[in-house]
Formats: structure tokens, sequence, C-alpha cells
């Protein structure tokens, strides 16, 4: 067996098992490494938004303690009002070098005393009722805008400019009315340590970006080239309207997975001032989860083959037996063996095997008896076909019986009318001869036309014998002609009819009532002295055929006995013969009514 044979499930019951096997193990193990896979990836991400959701509110907590702490020690020095001196601005610049300047301003908006550090103008008596810090002081904690140094009134330190924000604070009194403003301005120096994340790169792409944005969603803090500008980016539409982390797709086209995280001015603010955003690319995410659906694919894949391989194993080794089996019924076939070697065990290929070595030894045995039967059978068929032989000689002795009668009924309508009629002719002419020699002459003519008109008529028998007008025309027709020659050769007045459907008639039985229709006419012509004569043919429904011939004639006694006399045993006996019913009406000066009925399949008519 070739290795295409081998393999070919078509030809081997054990490859079509390993194919299953691996089919099977295949479809599972990608089917399983997929679902698996796509739940291990979904976990990822989810870890992933937890992580980011996590580090944004470590970072916007961190942020909100350090501004908190800020404002309350500005607030703090603002409330000591009455020991409010330049040392205690010195104090505590000394305690947060980020503060680049602190001012005091009264209600009414003007610089009561104010300490600047290089990168702010203030002084005292100067009016600030117009700007922002001043105005939301007024009303609550506060914490203003960033903008960079190189933005600022100050000159700009060396190096990358620093960012600034403002802090301010309302200064209330024992009644707890506003009775001014404390003010300090900060650089961003002072941020946790984590917060190297908000970098000048533009597009990072192995990190999150981490930005701050005010109230109204402008980027405070961020790379430069996005500074000032409206945060622009719509939410995907299974993430629309979620307060967690979620993924927004930029004007550009990228899609990143965001969180954000409010900064408080002070612990339980209403308003929070910023937002912390960490924004991180959609192919960072998802580049760990991918990267572990894949390990999980290759891995199903490397057992569903190993699977494969042992299922193909043990398959084979289950049908190894069966293989054993369908060989040794194969040898048993082409006649190599003579008994199926039957396999040990009580699985179902040892019932399979025992089942097939009973129907061989029942086949066996019913061919050793169907051997027997056949050589019974072979005798037997000797006897019967010599019986066969027998009967067959003793059929071909019955058609020459019924051939001879045909002939000798065909000779009495022929012939022996002949005769009778030249009988009767010579016994007149030996009257004549005695007692009127006068009329001799003329009788020797009438016997010589009789005697010309049986040879016509032997001549007319004998070439029915040859040609079959009747098979050949069918009944109607033949009738047809015989009448007509009946009626011209007697001169009587008569009536033909025949049913198209019963004219086409034309099997033996049909030469048999044409015969009788000839020895009627001849009756009727020899016996009757009859004026007139009918012949009628028809089809009585479609399984009987009917013939009647009528005259108007002397009639006669049917059943009275005419010694000498075949006309009417004749008619009888061809009656039986083909199975029809014969029935002659006669009365002595009523004519005669003869009457025959057939019946025939309809597909005959």
């Amino acid at each position: 067996m070739s290795v295409l044979s081998k393999v070919d499930p078509r030809r081997s019951l054990m490859a079509g098992t390993v194919w299953l096997i691996v089919a099977l193990a295949a479809s599972f193990s990608i089917a399983a490494s997929l679902w698996v896979g796509s739940i291990a990836r979904n976990d990822i991400v989810q870890q992933h938004m937890r992580r980011l959701a996590l580090e944004t509110d470590q970072l916007g907590t961190d942020l909100s303690q350090a501004v908190a702490s800020r404002l309350d020690a500005v607030g703090a020095a603002g409330r000591a009002l009455h020991s409010l001196t330049p040392a205690v601005f010195d104090d505590l610049q000394s305690a947060y070098p980020e503060l680049e300047w602190i001012a005091l301003a009264d209600a009414r908006g003007t610089v009561a005393a104010a300490r600047n550090r290089g990168a702010g103008t203030l002084a005292a008596g100067s009016t600030v009722n117009g700007e922002a810090w001043f105005i939301h002081g007024l009303r609550e904690p506060w914490i203003g805008a960033i903008e960079s140094a190189a933005d600022a009134s100050a000159p700009a330190p060396q190096g990358n400019s620093p960012h600034f924000g403002q802090l301010a604070a309302p200064l209330r009194d024992a009644g707890g009315e506003v009775i001014g403003v404390v003010a300090a301005q900060l650089s961003w120096h002072w941020a946790p340590n984590h917060l190297p994340h908000l970098s000048e790169a533009s597009d990072p792409k192995d990190a999150a970006q981490a930005l701050i944005l005010d109230r109204d969603g402008i980027i405070v803090v961020g790379p430069r080239e996005l500074r000032g500008h409206l945060w622009e980016a719509v939410a995907e539409s299974d993430a629309a309207g979620s307060a967690g982390p979620h993924f927004e797709r930029l004007a550009n086209g990228r899609i990143l997975l965001v969180a954000r995280a409010p900064v408080s001015a002070a612990f339980g603010s209403a308003s929070p001032s910023w937002q912390v955003q960490l924004g991180e690319p959609s192919e960072h995410v998802y580049q760990r989860a991918d990267a572990l659906r894949q390990r999980i694919f290759l891995i199903s894949l490397c057992l569903g083959a190993i699977t494969a391989l042992l299922g193909a194993l043990g398959a084979r080794h289950l049908t190894d037996r069966l293989k054993r089996l369908a060989n040794s019924a194969a040898a048993v076939g082409r006649s190599d063996a003579a008994r199926i070697d039957v396999p040990p065990g009580r699985d179902e290929v040892a019932q399979l095997g025992a089942a097939f070595a009973r129907i061989l030894d029942d086949l066996q045995r019913e061919r050793s008896e169907l051997l027997a039967l056949s050589s019974d059978l072979e005798r037997r068929v000797a006897v019967r076909t010599r019986e066969v032989e027998r009967l067959a000689e003793e059929a071909r002795y019955a058609a020459v019986v019924r051939e001879r009668l045909k002939i000798a009924r065909d000779l009495h309508d022929t012939l022996a009318h002949s005769m009778m009629a030249m009988l009767s002719e010579v016994r007149l002419l030996r009257r004549l001869q005695a007692h009127d020699p006068g009329r001799l002459k003329e009788e020797l003519a009438r016997a010589e036309e009789v005697a010309h008109e049986g040879l016509i008529e032997a001549r007319t028998a004998i070439n029915q014998m040859r040609v079959n007008a009747v098979r050949d025309t069918g009944l109607g027709a033949a009738l047809a002609k015989a009448f007509e020659r009946f009626i011209d050769r007697t001169g009587l007045a008569g009536e033909f009819h025949a049913d198209p459907e019963a004219a086409r008639f034309g099997d033996e039985r049909a030469e048999t009532i044409f015969r009788m229709a000839e020895e009627a006419l001849r009756n009727i012509e020899s016996h009757a002295m009859a004026r007139k004569v009918g012949v009628s043919l028809i089809a009585a429904g479609a399984t009987h055929l009917e013939l009647r011939i009528e005259d108007d004639g002397v009639g006669f006694d049917p059943q009275a006995p005419h010694p000498g006399h075949y006309g009417l045993v004749g008619l009888r006996e061809q009656a039986r013969l083909i199975g029809a019913e014969l029935r002659i009406d006669s009365r002595r000066n009523e004519g005669t009514a003869l009457w025959l009925s057939l019946r025939i399949a309809p597909e005959i008519l």
C-alpha cells in the first residue's frame, strides 16, 4: 500500500480516524486559544486601566497635598497680620524656596506688603484689584493659571523656562469678614518626583504623557507646543461619559487611553482648579495584551499538536486490531484462507470477527447445500426437458391434427359442395336420358358450369391457404369482398355494414370468423331460396365483436339432425376453437339469423 493510500481517509479507517482527531484537536485548540486569549487580553487591558487610574489618582493627590500645604502656609502668614513683617516673608521663602513672591492686599486691592525674588514686580502700595488672584482670592482658596517664566514680567532664568503658578487665599478677621487677600507665586520645581512625566517631549511613545488642565480644559502643564491650547479629543463610543480611564481619539487619528484626577486648592474644596491627565497610546496599552494573546495562541497550538499526535497513536493502536480483521476477511475473499482469524478479547472488534466467522461458516454450509440442490435440480431439469420434448411432440401432432381438420372443413366448404352439385346434375342427366332426351343437352351445359364453379372454388380455397387476405386487409375488408362476390354470383339483394373499429380486427381468430361467414353464405346460396341477405360486423363496446348474417329464406329447424351434412357441426366446432358464442335462430318460412359474439382485447379493435 502506497503512502497516499495510507493517509487517504477514503481507503483507510485509521487514516480517517487520525484526520478526525487532528481536525478536532486543531479546531478546539484554535477556538480555546482565541477565547482564552481574548479574555486574557481584556484582563490585561483592564489591569492597565486600573494601574493608570491609580497613578493618575496618586499624582492628583500628591499635587493636591503639595498645593494645599503651601496654600495653608501662605494663609497662616496672612492670619498673623499683627506680626507681619518682612522677616515673616523671609522665613516663609526660606521654608518654601519655590515661592517667587509673596504679597498681602487689603479688601480694596492695595498691596500692603510684598516680597519679591526676581520673578515678580509687586511693590507695596500698588493696586491689584484687577488681578485674577485677587478677584478669586476674595471668595475662596485659589490656584491660578500656570505660565512660563518667558511670559512673566521678570527676566527668565537660564535653561528651560520654569513654570509658575499663583496661590491666593482670603484673609478674614475674628468675625469672619474678608479683610484682604494673601497671595504667592511659585515655580514648578517643587513638583513631586514622578512629575518628570510632564516632559518637554512632543510625542512620547513608550511612556504615559502627563498633562495638567485648568477648569476650562486648557493645557497649563505639558509639552511646550501644547501649553495654552484646549485639549480636543473625542471619547470612543463605548466610553462616552465614562468617569474612569477610557479611550479618546485625537484630531490626527491617534487613540489614547486617558485618565484624569482633580487637583484642589484645599482638601474638601467643591470646585477643583486643575486636573491631572495621564494619556497612553493605545498601541502601547495593547502591546502587552497582544503579546500575551499570541503566546496563548502558540501554546494552544502546541498543545493541540501534541494532543493530535497522542490521539493518532492511540487511534492507530485501537484500529490495528480492526485492520488485522479486515486483512483476514480479505484473504478469505481471495480464497487465500479458509477461515477468518478472530481477534482475541471481548470488545467490539472481537465480536465483529466472531460474527463474520459465523456468517462465513453459514455461507459455506449453505454453499454445500446449494451444490447438492443444484445437482438434484439439474437431474430434475433433464427429466423435465424430456417431458417437455414429449409434450412438444404431442403438440406438433395436435397441430397437424388441427390442420387436417381445417383442411377437411375447407374441402367440405368447397369441393364437397361442388361435388354434391355435380352429383345432382349427373343423376338428373341419367333420368333425362331415360325419360326426356331432349333436355339432355341443356343439362350437360349446366353440369359443365357447375364443374367450372367447383374448380374456381377449389382454386380460391388453395389461394386462401397460401395468402391470408384477412391478416393483410382486416376482417371487414375481407368480408366485404366475399359478400360482393356472393351478390354477383347469386343476384340477390344484399346489405353489408362494418364498424371501422371492428373492420380492423385481423388476428387468427378473424380467419376463423371469415371462414364461418363464407360457410353461412354458401348455405344461404344452396338451401335458403332467399331474396335478400344482410351482413353486419360491429364492435359491441370496447370488449366484444359481433357478426350477424340474416336472410328471408325458407328457414329450417337448427335442432333437427342432418345426417351426411357437416356445415352446422363445423360452424359450432370453429366457434368453440376461438372461444366465441354462436347462436342460430330459424323457423320454417321465417328466414334464418346467425349471431356470433367474440370477446377481444380493447387494443385489438
